[in-house]
């Protein structure tokens, strides 16, 4: 089923995105050389940037041809900007993309469009070249072998990711993103429940956006805290959908647990400064996610 009629979506914080907007837009506007019944827009939205000379190149977008920058007056998190696009959109099919991706293939619209998929449809993500002491670019490399398309559809909801992924409008209004989410992390794993107890079917297919923006190690381990704070928060509502809970549920053992949160107080802010520094490791990064994490528990 050729789907006609898209608005692509995309939510901005602290970066500049003119570039992937443009190159969406010509491809958007090759597709409609070929299909002329073919209509877009490009929303992209805001979300109350504290740096404001992003805000400033981001309304550029508003001369280019169906596009339209749109400047929220409140921060109110990314699954809270994801609704707020999809209330905005005009049609029928909605393609969100994360801001600081970079489209790799030129028939990227096309895979889309031309999708029999129904309900929503992920394209998925593949790892660019970066920097090896980069801790962040370490792990997504690492774990790139599950990124494949055969491996997502395995568990096609619990492998969901928000960076890339294309959903009938009336399925994004009637499931919309859970705003108690107001950092990034996890919102899309809640997301994914959400679609299965809808019965929604999600597919996975090879059409990936490329990650070639990694922040620093600091920076990193910093929202990977936070992360690990908001999966405690709502550990019982991802019970099933986080390798983190599933192993640490797994542990029937309560003095495994209190050697695990001995070792992260001895030992857990050494971890992280290797982790913040030029040469991080993958094993102690796991190592401190699983002492952080279960520190988290202590109270239970």
């Amino acid at each position: 089923m050729i789907k006609k009629e898209v608005s692509i979506l995309i939510p901005v914080y602290n970066d500049i995105c003119v570039d992937i907007v443009k190159c969406l837009a010509d491809m958007c506007e090759c597709e409609r050389a070929g299909n002329p019944d073919f209509i877009y827009e490009i929303l992209v939205a805001d979300d109350a940037s504290s740096d404001i000379s992003c805000v400033e190149q981001n309304r550029q977008i508003n001369t280019i041809p169906n596009c339209t920058f749109i400047e929220k007056e409140r921060n109110a998190g990314s699954a809270a900007t994801r609704n707020f696009l999809a209330q905005k959109s005009r049609y029928q099919w909605l393609l969100f993309l994360d801001c600081d991706m970079k489209i790799v293939n030129r028939d990227f619209i096309a895979k889309y469009v031309n999708s029999d998929s129904l309900g929503v449809i992920n394209g998925g993500i593949c790892i660019g070249h970066g920097d090896k002491h980069n801790l962040r670019c370490l792990y997504e490399s690492f774990y790139a072998p599950k990124h494949h398309f055969l491996k997502r559809n395995e568990r096609p909801y619990q492998s969901f990711r928000s960076t890339n992924f294309m959903i009938e409008r009336s399925v994004m209004l009637k499931c919309p993103f859970d705003e108690r989410f107001k950092k990034s992390g996890y919102e899309d794993v809640m997301f994914g429940k959400t679609l299965k107890e809808h019965h929604v079917m999600v597919t996975h297919i090879d059409n990936p956006t490329m990650m070639v923006d990694f922040e620093g190690n600091a920076c990193y381990v910093e929202k990977i805290e936070r992360s690990l704070h908001t999966l405690y928060t709502f550990k019982d509502e991802l019970r099933g959908y986080s390798h983190m809970l599933t192993f640490v549920n797994g542990i029937h053992i309560k003095g495994v647990l209190v050697a695990i949160r001995c070792w992260h107080w001895l030992l857990g802010s050494i971890e992280r400064r290797i982790l913040c520094g030029s040469h991080p490791n993958l094993a102690i990064f796991n190592l401190y996610r699983l002492g952080y994490y279960v520190s988290l528990t202590k109270n239970n």
